[in-house]
């Protein structure tokens, strides 16, 4: 039924598999930048704090009585450690993407995302009433221009605190661009920011030093840097009260994973008590690729740009058989085929120092 369509995308590189990759493969492709998943220490945490309760699934939506102690105690952490007034966990990023700008805009509003936000966003962009558009990447002087040439009752920015092909850093005159205008939502998806940025390793607010106001809005992720599965939501209680009336993935979606939920919260005080060596070891690999490279990263993205996407499987291949799993990026993914290396704090920089010497 889609034979042909299916061929086209082998024809031009872009076709995708899963696979079950060896587990002795260094890894360099995945999200786990702190390399939190493979601690059972955590797990087994978790797996002791949802035993004392009589349920150990949610079992329903978080409005009908899916909402949980485990929910509960994670959102006030949550609020807590980033300063906003209000939580909601989500199942998954792609889920907190949707749940948030798929019910915010609305008639007479209008949405404005970074071209390069994540596809979760692009989608839900297309089920709203709200007009759309795209701001060049990065640019706030572009996001400046539209909000002064176009009507609306509200505008809803959505941006991220780290881009997660580019590894791009977001722009702090965004925020200020933001401020400036009545009437204006920001979204900032922290998914590959949070656990990584910042003093207290809470992404781009805390890395700025940003002033949690009422019209900013943070997404993160709990499937990264926390080393667990699904998202939340920080925002002012009035939006949150909102999103749980308004929001279709919310409302309709059975309330997330208790073991995952408690699992995140684990990573996060982990992650609190080892900030200090968390953050030499950081350091030591964005070091390194400045040394290799001349490039200055400022999370754990490293984006290596190849001519195609023929060349970057290739060299995916090369180094796979030497031992080294890396993410070979393609169109329509990116723009141009990278090769998306994230040097996690728990691979060796003897192993890095290897993969940049001898093979690139």
């Amino acid at each position: 039924m889609y034979s042909k369509e299916l061929q086209a995308i082998k024809k031009s590189n872009r076709y995708r598999t899963r696979v079950i990759y060896n587990e002795n493969l260094i890894d360099l492709a995945s999200n786990d930048y702190l390399g939190l998943s493979s601690k059972k220490q955590l797990l087994n945490r978790a797996v002791a704090r949802v035993n004392m309760f009589k349920s150990h699934s949610p079992k329903a939506s978080q409005v009908v009585n899916g909402y949980h102690p485990i929910h509960k105690d994670f959102e006030d952490f949550l609020c807590r450690q980033n300063g906003f007034e209000g939580a909601i966990v989500a199942g998954s990023g792609f889920l907190a993407n949707m749940a948030l700008i798929e019910a915010l805009p609305r008639k007479g509003d209008i949405l404005i995302l970074d071209a390069e936000y994540h596809a979760s966003g692009i989608l839900a962009a297309k089920l709203v009433d709200a007009e759309v558009k795209f701001f060049d990447h990065n640019c706030p002087e572009n996001l400046k221009n539209i909000l002064e040439n176009t009507r609306y009752k509200r505008a809803i920015i959505a941006v991220e605190g780290i881009y997660s092909m580019s590894g791009d850093l977001l722009n702090k005159e965004i925020f200020n661009i933001v401020d400036i205008y009545d009437n204006t939502l920001l979204i900032v998806d922290e998914a590959h920011s949070s656990g990584v940025l910042g003093k207290k390793f809470t992404g781009i607010f805390d890395f700025y030093g940003i002033e949690i106001k009422s019209n900013y809005i943070k997404m993160g992720t709990l499937g990264k840097a926390y080393g667990s599965y699904g998202a939340y939501i920080l925002s002012s209680e009035h939006i949150i009260e909102f999103l749980q009336n308004r929001s279709k993935a919310l409302i309709y979606a059975t309330a997330p994973s208790l073991i995952d939920i408690e699992l995140a919260h684990q990573g996060m005080l982990y992650i609190l008590k080892n900030r200090d060596s968390l953050h030499i070891e950081i350091q030591k690999r964005q070091n390194l690729i400045k040394k290799y490279f001349n490039i200055n990263i400022r999370g754990l993205i490293f984006a290596y740009e190849m001519d195609s996407s023929s060349a970057v499987l290739d060299m995916q291949e090369k180094l796979q058989k030497e031992g080294f799993l890396v993410g070979a990026i393609r169109p329509p993914t990116v723009e141009k085929s990278i090769l998306r290396i994230i040097p996690r704090i728990d691979v060796p920089i003897e192993d890095l120092e290897r993969l940049f010497n001898v093979y690139m």
